[in-house]
């Protein structure tokens, strides 16, 4: 897996939330909420975007230019040109309290709006505010955004924008590693300017000519135009020959010792069609289908097994009994229900997701397959894998 070049906030907390589950699939000792700490008290992070990201810090110089273009989107637009009255008086508590969240408001005291941004003008306000740069995230209680002046979160050397077109190739590169292998197609929503398919065909060319880029063909796939990272050859090398990448060496246990729970929001699987073409792996998160309409379950999370999606597992955290309840699991191969090597990886994956989770026990009761119930229900009585 590529690094994460951001991680997708998601206040839903059925296992754990989406992008703490994201980070446990990758850091060692990971717990549920360790971004907070780096993000609202070491201030090593910052939120921001139209679907909440998380973002290094030292980055918001970039990020500051797109602040800049996002006045003249049409969101930005239609909040400002009919919410200037509550803006103002959000700016004004802003600098008068240091601290605004749109919980101090009770809904009666203001105007109702109906946006997906919230019911009330002062929550259309502050994101209008955080969407421009006026305001950051400076903590967050009970996942609701706490607000204040830019200048209070940040360090002042950060505030300051980066070139524009600095910033242009700063960030197409950054979507290029986030990817891994990409067209680029969506680029001008990244930039919030106008940026056609034949500027993105021009950039790509002019960054293969500087040796930032190169073009990379896949054998058996019919994906024209695709490029990647320079730095990426020798990792591309590697695979192309069989081989695991040096870099990739694992810290303790590997992904076939041990299965890895992905979230529904992982970069892995983002792009749906690829993860198709890849993994061979079709994955919907249903937590938006009427009950009817799901095939699987609420809130299913992919399971890796060594290089392969595998399976899917719906669950939830009863945090009541602090207990895991496995509603179901599916194979993509039914004979896995059997083998005994994946019934280890599968102990050992949970056992260690018992822990990420700070859950006491394991509910398998729900599970159609006598092998591995059997297995975690022993992960659930000693602890261990």
């Amino acid at each position: 897996m590529r690094t994460m070049e951001h991680v997708q906030l998601d206040p839903l907390a059925i296992i754990a939330r989406a992008q703490d589950l994201a980070l446990a699939s990758r850091v060692i000792g990971y717990r549920p909420d360790d971004w907070m700490a780096l993000t609202y008290q070491r201030r090593r992070f910052f939120e921001w975007g139209g679907w909440l990201a998380l973002r290094p810090m030292d980055e918001l110089p970039h990020y500051r230019v797109l602040m800049r273009r996002e006045r003249h989107q049409w969101w930005s637009t239609w909040a400002a040109d009919g919410h200037r009255p509550a803006i103002d008086e959000m700016q004004a508590l802003l600098r008068e309290r240091g601290e605004v969240s749109n919980r101090d408001f009770a809904i009666a005291e203001r105007t109702r709006v109906n946006s997906y941004r919230g019911r009330k003008d002062s929550s259309i306000a502050l994101h209008y505010l955080w969407r421009i740069g006026e305001a950051m995230v400076t903590r967050r209680e009970r996942f609701e955004r706490v607000y204040a002046p830019s200048e209070a979160v940040a360090p002042a050397t950060l505030l300051a924008e980066a070139l524009d077109a600095e910033t242009d190739d700063f960030l197409l590169m950054k979507a290029v590693a986030a990817t891994g292998l990409t067209k680029l197609n969506g680029a001008q929503g990244s930039l919030l300017r106008p940026f056609s398919a034949r500027d993105a065909s021009a950039w790509k060319q002019r960054k293969v000519a500087e040796g930032a880029l190169i073009d990379v063909d896949i054998e058996g796939v019919k994906l024209a135009g695709l490029v990647g990272l320079a730095s990426d050859l020798p990792i591309l090398e590697a695979l192309a020959a069989g081989r695991t990448p040096r870099a990739w060496k694992p810290l303790e246990t590997t992904t076939t010792d041990e299965v890895t729970f992905l979230s529904p929001r992982d970069p892995v699987i983002h792009d749906r069609e690829r993860t198709r073409r890849v993994f061979d792996f079709d994955y919907k998160w249903e937590v938006y289908d009427k009950p009817e309409k799901r095939k699987f379950g609420y809130y299913t999370l992919p399971i890796l097994w060594g290089d392969r999606l595998v399976a899917r597992m719906d669950a939830a955290l009863d945090r009541a009994t602090m207990t895991l309840v496995v509603k179901g699991l599916w194979f993509e191969d039914e004979a896995l229900a059997t083998d005994d090597a994946f019934a280890e990886a599968m102990g050992r994956g949970t056992a260690t997701f018992l822990g990420f989770l700070g859950a006491a026990t394991l509910d398998a009761r729900r599970m159609s397959q006598p092998l591995l119930r059997k297995r975690l229900e022993a992960v659930s009585r000693d602890g261990s894998g």
